[in-house]
């Protein structure tokens, strides 16, 4: 299982809006897929396709004419990483059986694997850390999360 390019690319993209996209007056301004695609070594048209899907989905407005771009739809504390990856990509799943559109389970007679509910667990709790992240809290680098003292540690 893995974060697939085109939501890692979008969440990348977003995060350098909220933070270029910010002018003095506390008005966003609008930044260029061109500006971006630089600063993030990101292909234009790969932005270009990211950024009709992340409108679409109402996270991002586009402005036309000189000094057009995109602005964020609503502010960085506001938007979270799971609707950016949503917006773009299919949901995050551990398990194979999702893979197949169907709920029945991903052995030839329809029974879930063995492992399943681990892999199921799993995509949920990825899922509800990306929901936990605003694009504020990653352009502040606030997406640390303590280390656990339940976790086994070997001493």
């Amino acid at each position: 299982m893995r974060l697939s390019t085109k939501g890692r690319y979008a969440v990348m993209a977003m995060a350098d809006l909220a933070r270029h996209g910010r002018s003095e007056s506390g008005e966003g301004r609008a930044v260029s897929l061109a500006e971006i695609a630089t600063r993030q070594e990101i292909s234009l048209s790969y932005l270009e396709q990211l950024f009709a899907r992340l409108r679409k989905s109402g996270l991002v407005r586009s402005v036309r004419g000189p000094g057009g771009g995109y602005r964020l739809a609503k502010t960085a504390g506001e938007t979270v990483v799971s609707e950016i990856v949503l917006a773009v990509d299919e949901p995050i799943r551990a398990t194979r059986c999702a893979a197949h559109g169907t709920p029945r389970g991903c052995m030839l007679k329809g029974e879930r694997c063995i492992t399943h509910d681990l892999w199921e667990d799993l995509g949920e709790e990825i899922h509800r850390y990306l929901a936990s992240v605003s694009l504020e809290d990653v352009i502040a680098k606030r997406t640390a999360r303590p280390a656990s003292s339940e976790v086994g540690v070997a001493a």
